[in-house]
């Protein structure tokens, strides 16, 4: 491996000699300057943004512990907590997982194996891009027209599962796009193996093409999850619960995902337009609470992008050997 790396580096030194003449390339290094700063920049605004969100989240994990995570949504800040945010986020999340990933990967699998180019399919491809740009709250109006009013007797209208269908909606075209894309980027040499010791286009597509484009699909359905779990607008037209939620206590999980619901980003856009009092017993205020639950947040979409870190690595191996 190593002695392959250094072959193709001695390589790449030769053919970029002979482009530039043995002269330095002046512009291609201030460009990569150029593309440098801007990362340094991205990065640095980044780090700010986390050290203000975190050092503000701190004192909220301190004074409240666990209490924090497992407290039902309150009016005072000494009593708040996100569990039911919590909750109504990962159920959220299951839905995408459930109908968006399926779906979406076959169809972007469809697009790229087994359509006919042609002018349906151009177009087609070219709605799925438009789709993947349509402001969220487009999508909101239609979970709020399609979920919510017209099938009520079977989501129980403003609820989790008339949020996890939209959402679910909403990041669709976004996997269709990356699974192409994945697929596209697969060799054509692999195919023509499989189907050169006589497997189908089915094994071909099933045993060679989609391990070898299962990293690049992995990354772009938990980038979808990401989004999916951030999204705001959607949920408030939907109906998600800004204030107050009833406790849960007492109820099936079928009445917990027809009835009322709340998520993380609804919790935080509540918390951001309280009134900044401090608690008498802790001294917290709602926006203490609301870095706090940003935390949480971005510790729930680390988590799932860690898992799929896992399986694309996995994946990685079982291709490369």
């Amino acid at each position: 491996m190593a002695v392959t790396a250094s072959i193709r580096e001695s390589s790449a030194a030769v053919v970029r000699a002979s482009l530039t003449g043995g002269k330095r390339d002046v512009k291609g290094m201030l460009f990569a300057a150029a593309l440098l700063l801007c990362l340094l920049t991205a990065m640095f605004t980044l780090t700010i943004l986390l050290w203000d969100v975190v050092a503000q989240a701190i004192p909220v994990f301190q004074k409240r512990s666990t209490g924090f995570l497992t407290n039902d949504l309150a009016s005072s800040p000494d009593k708040a907590g996100v569990s039911q945010g919590i909750w109504g986020s990962l159920v959220i999340a299951g839905f995408v997982v459930l109908l968006a990933f399926p779906v979406g990967i076959a169809a972007g699998v469809y697009l790229e194996e087994y359509a006919k180019p042609g002018r349906l399919t151009s177009f087609i491809q070219l709605n799925i891009r438009n789709l993947a740009g349509v402001p969220s709250v487009v999508y909101g109006i239609l979970g709020l027209v399609v979920f919510v009013q017209g099938l009520e007797r079977f989501t129980g209208g403003r609820s989790v599962i008339s949020a996890g269908i939209t959402l679910a909606i909403l990041v669709m075209p976004i996997i269709i796009i990356t699974t192409a894309e994945s697929v596209r980027a697969v060799p054509s040499g692999l195919r023509e193996a499989g189907y050169g010791v006589g497997g189908t286009r089915w094994e071909t597509t099933r045993h060679h093409v989609l391990p070898y484009a299962a990293p690049g699909i992995l990354t772009g359905t938990m980038l979808a999850v990401a989004r999916a779990l951030g999204e705001a607008a959607p949920l408030l037209l939907i109906g998600a619960i800004t204030g107050r939620l009833a406790s849960p206590e007492g109820q099936t999980v079928v009445e917990r995902l027809q009835g009322k619901f709340t998520a993380m980003p609804i919790i935080i856009y509540g918390w951001s337009n309280e009134v900044n009092k401090p608690g008498k017993i802790t001294g917290l205020t709602f926006e203490d609470l609301t870095s706090a639950a940003i935390v949480v947040l971005l510790v729930i979409v680390l988590v799932l992008n860690a898992a799929a870190i896992l399986l694309r690595n996995r994946f990685e191996k079982r291709r490369q050997s």
